[in-house]
């Protein structure tokens, strides 16, 4: 029983799944702005290519 008690109280992995999903959401933010400034960047790109 002390074993589950123990089992219970451990929290050794929490920073490493905390620093995990810090990660996935930084990643998840940078993909999102990248693409939106890809999508700009192309649209620019096609304005001055038109006007030349």
């Amino acid at each position: 029983m002390t074993f589950f008690y123990r089992l219970l109280r451990d929290d050794h992995g929490a920073t490493a799944i905390e620093y995990g999903l810090i990660a996935a959401l930084i990643a998840v933010a940078a993909v999102t702005v990248l693409g939106t400034v890809g999508t700009n960047l192309t649209a620019t790109f096609s304005t001055v290519a038109a006007d030349l």
